[in-house]
């Protein structure tokens, strides 16, 4: 089953347990547990609200370094940037923002949207909404892209600093009926380190994408500072929520 999200307001919603959110808990809080408490204070409130806590969070600053893999794998990414997933250009400090929306989606799951801009040339985006797994504790299931075809599962866990190491594992293309486990050898392993940088003030964030045949598909590193707008009745902006919502996770 699929929603086709129209273009209405989404207003805040209370969230629900482990298998549909307690109430006021985030989907990381939920998937990490007591863990989530050892996180460094800003990552807690970076990654700690929810739809009902009427709240967004918006980060601003710059990819120092982006990268891809071989020059074959440029029409591929390009194929990928359709849906906003992946892209094939490289660059230095590169403007960028990441737009984190909490909402209830379509089947009434408590979703985040994690919505990253590289202001290339030609501007690209890098889309996905997350929920929490009802099925498999400790997990995040990532939707990839405009239309929620590749779900792929999250594993978060926390530094001894305090940091986020976010790894990823089973992906699953649910664009096709089963929602059929999509090949290990032509998926790509998706590694992200977050943490706050005390001195400067700001997020920093490490991610590559690599395949167990190819080595590196692309990767990216760099900075960003937060801030946290108020979301009210209007609810999320339209252009952050995905065309297409899938029921499979």
């Amino acid at each position: 089953m699929t929603i086709t999200v129209e273009p209405s307001p989404v207003t805040t919603a209370p969230t629900g347990t482990r298998a549909a959110a307690g109430p006021g808990r985030s989907i990381f809080r939920e998937a990490m547990g007591a863990d989530f408490d050892r996180l460094h204070p800003q990552l807690q409130r970076r990654f700690g609200f929810s739809s009902e806590d009427g709240i967004a969070c918006i980060g601003t600053g710059r990819m120092e370094r982006i990268r891809r893999g071989a020059d074959w794998l440029a029409p591929f990414l390009r194929i990928g940037s359709r849906q906003n997933i992946l892209f094939p250009e490289e660059g230095r400090n590169v403007p960028f923002t990441i737009a984190n929306y909490a909402y209830r989606d379509g089947f009434g799951r408590e979703t985040v949207t994690f919505v990253r801009t590289f202001q290339f040339t030609r501007p690209r985006r890098f889309d996905a909404t997350m929920i929490g797994s009802s099925d498999r504790p400790g997990t995040v299931v990532d939707f990839l892209g405009t239309h929620q075809h590749l779900a792929v599962d999250l594993h978060p866990r926390v530094t001894a600093r305090g940091g986020l190491v976010i790894s990823s594992g089973e992906q699953r293309l649910t664009g096709l009926p089963g929602s059929p486990r999509w090949p290990s050898v032509l998926t790509g392993r998706a590694d992200l380190h977050e943490w706050f940088d005390d001195e400067a003030g700001r997020f920093r964030i490490q991610v590559r994408v690599t395949n167990p045949l190819i080595g590196l598909v692309m990767g990216y590193q760099g900075w960003f500072t937060a801030e946290y707008p108020l979301v009210g009745a209007e609810g999320i902006p339209n252009h952050v929520r995905p065309v297409r919502e899938s029921a499979r996770a």
